[in-house]
């Protein structure tokens, strides 16, 4: 046998083992219909926003697209409805990286749209610089903007019966940490601007992610809201697409190798938002559509309250 198609050959043996091992991901189970229900997804015009707006859609809810760019989201929104056959989708302009956008957004969504089931806070941004508040953009997307929006839409969550809220958060937060004084000095969660660095302010966002929804979950008890955070898996997306030409050039065989593409992706968004019976394990953060501990840092109670009060202070709530 020719050796270079023997070595092919072990080659692709062994990544069809590692892919099925370690990355090719479960599915959602959940045979749940949600004609009357409504849905907002953040960062819904693509990836696994759009994605996880499709099968919502696909299940007869209406499905808000919380988006910034107008021309996309409105692309994705006819995509959306030509797949589905719903013609409940619906986008409303969202820019997480302004304070501003947020409370028009929610003031806008109250007055129009009367009940909310489920809040799925997808949007993510993987770039340096400041948002128009002055905050990190990583930070203030990833984080603030969410925070403060999944507040000011609490109270209609919890008219509307039993309602989910899912920060889609990731497994780079077991990198992160969360430095309070530099975040008061500074607005920001790190400094830097190599790609490590910013990966490293990614990670603190998403470690963010993880507590918000560890001290959200606490002060919903005895409502009958739920939350959940999840690491979607190395997925396939556009979040990198601000980045440097030499990252892309780095990063892309690496995606094609062994990232999962958006439908995989979304599966666990999917089953935190649909999954019957999964009400107890509220808080608790998600991986290939199961709940994985925790290290320490990320259910660590006096740190989820600090940032929580913290939060609120800085998005102006307090």
């Amino acid at each position: 046998m020719d050796t270079g198609l023997l070595i092919t050959g072990v080659v692709v043996a062994i990544y069809l083992i590692v892919y099925n091992a370690f990355i090719k991901s479960r599915r959602c189970t959940s045979s749940a219909k949600l004609h009357g229900k409504t849905a907002i997804v953040t960062g819904a015009n693509t990836g696994i926003g759009k994605t996880t707006a499709l099968d919502l859609a696909k299940r007869g809810a209406r499905v808000i697209l919380a988006c910034r760019n107008q021309q996309r989201a409105e692309a994705a929104v006819c995509d959306i409805k030509r797949e589905s056959g719903n013609d409940e989708v619906v986008y409303m302009n969202l820019d997480l990286g302004s304070l501003q956008s947020v409370r028009s957004f929610t003031q806008t969504f109250l007055k129009t749209e009367p009940r909310l089931d489920l809040l799925i806070n997808n949007a993510g941004i993987f770039l340096q610089g400041r948002t128009e508040d002055g905050f990190g953009m990583i930070f203030g997307v990833n984080h603030l903007g969410h925070f403060l929006l999944t507040l000011l839409l609490l109270e209609r969550l919890k008219e509307s019966g039993s309602s989910r809220v899912v920060n889609v958060s990731s497994r780079a937060h077991l990198f992160g940490a969360i430095d309070f004084n530099f975040l008061s000095t500074h607005k920001d969660l790190g400094v830097g601007d190599t790609g490590f660095q910013t990966f490293l302010l990614y990670s603190h966002s998403k470690l963010c992610n993880v507590l918000f929804t560890h001290e959200l979950a606490k002060r919903l008890q005895g409502t009958s809201v739920t939350c959940y955070s999840l690491h979607p898996g190395p997925v396939r997306t556009e979040i990198a697409r601000y980045t440097s030409i030499w990252w892309r050039l780095f990063i892309t065989p690496i995606y094609w190798l062994f990232f999962v593409d958006p439908v995989s992706g979304a599966q666990t968004t999917l089953h935190c938002a649909l999954q019957e019976g999964i009400e107890p394990l509220s808080g608790c953060y998600f991986s290939d559509c199961a709940v994985v501990d925790l290290l320490p840092k990320a259910k660590d109670d006096a740190v989820a309250r600090k940032l929580w009060e913290v939060s609120e202070r800085l998005s102006g709530l307090c």
